[in-house]
């Protein structure tokens, strides 16, 4: 199995926030924006592993700002690390104003993939990913410390 450089698997998807993808006060569905998260990431993650990603997990995930009616999305994906059969990926969302151009974040998310055999449906391995730039080896590195988290919260041990 090969190795793949982080910028192999690198997701950008644009959106526009219609008027059916927003609430009554003309911001964008929570719900929306979480499909689009787990779209751009899974995309990232079948890129990496060449074989079907399916979601295990989601990190917390909040909404800093609110995202309006005509807004453009850019959801910035990218598979920080790989495990076993799992693989960690970053999703960064920005806002762009269409009006103005301003861009600013507003979410970050952090996924769990694991590839999976399309026809006998069983995990598989996932090839290591070589980190090259500083900011990929800092999320290479952050993305081991939330796995040993999110492993200790399973197993009902919290790490102070």
């Amino acid at each position: 199995m090969t190795s793949k450089k982080v910028k192999v698997s690198q997701v950008e998807m644009i959106e526009l926030v219609l008027p059916n993808d927003t609430n009554i006060l003309g911001n964008l569905l929570g719900g929306r924006l979480m499909h689009w998260i787990d779209i751009s990431a899974a995309l990232a993650a079948a890129r990496h592993c060449n074989t079907v990603a399916v979601t295990a997990a989601v990190d917390n995930l909040n909404f800093h700002k609110p995202i309006h009616l005509g807004n453009i999305v850019r959801l910035k994906a990218s598979v920080n690390r790989a495990f076993n059969t799992s693989m960690e990926v970053g999703v960064r969302v920005e806002i762009e104003d269409i009006t103005t151009g301003e861009v600013t974040h507003s979410n970050s998310a952090y996924l769990t993939f694991v590839s999976v055999d399309f026809v006998t449906k069983k995990t598989m391995k996932v090839p290591e990913i070589i980190p090259e730039t500083d900011d990929e080896k800092r999320r290479f590195d952050q993305a081991l410390k939330r796995r040993q988290q999110r492993l200790s919260e399973t197993h009902g041990i919290i790490q102070s």
